[in-house]
């Protein structure tokens, strides 16, 4: 499961700002961002992975391929 959720960080304790679905004691893996929007916004522009072809395209090959 990968989400982004916003949190704060009080008396040494990060604290989400909305509940999460994840079982008492479960390990999780956080990327601190403490940037403005704007970086906030590249930065997961470049973790995204933007098809450099259109998707359609590939389905119409991959079906004339089966």
């Amino acid at each position: 499961m990968e989400i982004v959720v916003e949190a704060v960080y009080e008396k040494g304790v990060l604290r989400p700002l909305r509940p999460l679905k994840l079982r008492e004691g479960e390990k999780v893996r956080v990327k601190i961002i403490s940037k403005g929007i704007t970086e906030f916004i590249r930065s997961l522009e470049e973790e995204l992975q933007v098809p450099k072809r259109d998707p359609l395209e590939i389905l119409s090959e991959e079906r004339d391929r089966l």
